[in-house]
């Protein structure tokens, strides 16, 4: 992650954003503290060491600013303090020190963030000392931000992303938003913590799926049944799907399958779709949906000349479940629209699906990762029509999909009541944690599928690490904040520990 600089005005947000985002990374975190006792300051001091989590290391910054010892991610708060007490302790060098505090931000393997005060935006101030502040504060950002991998600005409590110093605008993209992209659940759940980040569902394997867990894995796959059984499933012909190795992989196809001239995707939603286009040099535009406006899709707000567009349904991870028809108004001439159904199986009856029904310019991604609990299998598949499905198998890797992931493939096929039954169960699990948010009077948004996205404000994740606890937050989606939490629902018990810990 390398060195994070937040930029922001007083009473900006800025130490509340970056402690949301520190928190988020799932380490221990070293609170480096710039601001000395006394001349006003208590209160300030008193709210911020409220806000941080107990578990939080916090040591004073010095003269010296030498804070960055040890293996774990560092929060320093904030530089524009620490110039002032230079400047009225008479500290030699300060930008100096501050030019070492960042090669060895750059330098280390734990993550740094760094928040620094915003001045210079009005009138020069006519006192000189105040006057070698703004300039020494102007600089040492400057210096900064040239060396991080990623700064933002935060204003207002949002963060804007300031583009990266890079050769072209496509690379500049690619270096601010490529590691975000590349987030996961699966990656923010400590040893040991009850786990609501990951959306798959609990419990294991259904024991229905152990025969085809047991396939012999000493022959190289044959995927012709598992097809068959899958076509059958949907009402489909056998050469309109494609079996791949999850749903991540039918994303990965489309670029090189379609070689896209602009593509547009629909945010927040599962991000390998976009770091796919532009790992194959596809310009991307990003087209959010409004948190205030339920998500809705605005076709009206996609590039007339986007010739291949990405949306989710239900969309991850917001949970939003639209109907077909909101799907369908986003053709249009020469246009793809893929539409990533990976969590359509947990919504009971499935519907606004186009699994079944898709026209010819549709294609439809499936996986079976979640309800089946195997991610560790990579089950997924693409229904395209048959000319479309030939272009993604002709990029496909050999054997994508392995012996066990094809068996368990047909044997879901085959039990269709089995997958309404995980359904049911999954839409019990949400509606209980759904009420239990509700009487918290925790914000939250309409879900479809095994999970909530949820807003309950400031030091909520730090609360839930405390309580043993893992959730997703919501800062690697485009359009969402790391103080957005996506909370994976699980039995009553486990809904009502996290919601107590939240509250």
């Amino acid at each position: 992650m390398g060195l994070i600089v937040v930029l922001g005005g007083a009473r900006s947000g800025k130490s509340a954003w970056a402690e949301e985002l520190v928190a988020s990374w799932e380490l221990p975190v070293r609170y480096v503290a710039t601001a000395e006792a006394g001349a006003g300051m208590e209160d300030r001091i008193a709210r911020h060491v409220a806000r941080r989590p107990a578990s939080w290391e916090t040591v004073e910054a010095g003269p010296e600013l030498d804070v960055l010892g040890g293996d774990a991610a560092v929060l320093v708060d904030g530089l524009g303090v620490w110039l002032a007490s230079a400047l009225h302790h008479g500290w030699a060098d300060p930008l100096d020190r501050i030019r070492r505090l960042v090669a060895a931000a750059t330098a280390r393997p734990a993550p740094v963030a760094l928040v620094i005060e915003e001045a210079g935006g009005g009138v020069l101030p006519a006192d000189p000392q105040a006057r070698a502040w703004v300039d020494l504060l102007g600089e040492a950002a400057q210096l900064a931000v040239a060396a991080s991998t990623r700064a933002v600005h935060v204003v207002a409590g949002r963060a804007i992303e300031l583009p990266a110093v890079a050769s072209s605008a496509r690379h500049a993209c690619v270096c601010r938003h490529g590691e975000e992209l590349r987030t996961h659940g699966d990656r923010l759940v400590p040893p040991g913590a009850a786990d609501h980040a990951v959306n798959v569902v609990a419990g294991g394997p259904p024991a229905w799926l152990a025969d085809a867990l047991r396939a012999d894995v000493s022959a190289y796959p044959r995927e012709d049944e598992a097809v068959a059984a899958t076509a059958a499933r949907h009402g489909r012909a056998a050469e309109d799907v494609v079996a791949t190795n999850g749903a991540a992989e039918a994303l990965w196809l489309l670029p090189a399958a379609l070689r896209p001239r602009h593509a547009a995707v629909l945010h927040p939603g599962f991000t390998e779709s976009e770091a796919a286009l532009r790992a194959h040099g596809v310009p991307v535009t990003r087209v959010l949906r409004d948190p205030d406006a339920g998500f809705a899709i605005d076709p009206a707000a996609v590039p007339a000349d986007a010739d291949l567009v990405v949306v989710g349904n239900p969309a991850s991870p917001s949970g939003t479940l639209v109907g077909a028809g909101a799907i369908l108004a986003l053709r249009r001439p020469g246009r793809t629209v893929v539409v990533d159904e990976a969590f359509m199986d947990l919504v009971p009856g499935e519907p606004g699906s186009l699994a079944r029904d898709a026209p010819a310019d549709v294609i439809v991604v499936r996986s079976l990762t979640k309800a089946l609990a195997v991610p560790g299998l990579r089950v997924g598949y693409a229904l395209a029509a048959a000319a479309v499905a030939d272009r993604l198998r002709a990029v496909r890797p050999p054997w994508s999909a392995n012996v066990v992931a094809l068996a368990v493939l047909r044997a879901a096929a085959e039990r269709p009541e089995e997958l309404a039954a995980i359904a049911v169960r999954v839409r019990h699990e949400r509606e209980d944690l759904e009420r239990r948010l509700d009487d918290a009077g925790v914000r939250r948004w309409p879900a479809a599928a095994n999970f909530v996205l949820t807003h309950p404000g400031h030091g909520a994740l730090g609360r839930l690490r405390d309580a043993g606890i893992a959730a997703r937050p919501c800062g690697s989606f485009p359009g969402l904040t790391a103080q957005h939490l996506r909370i994976t629902a699980r039995e009553p018990a486990s809904n009502a520990r996290l919601v107590e810990a939240l509250a």
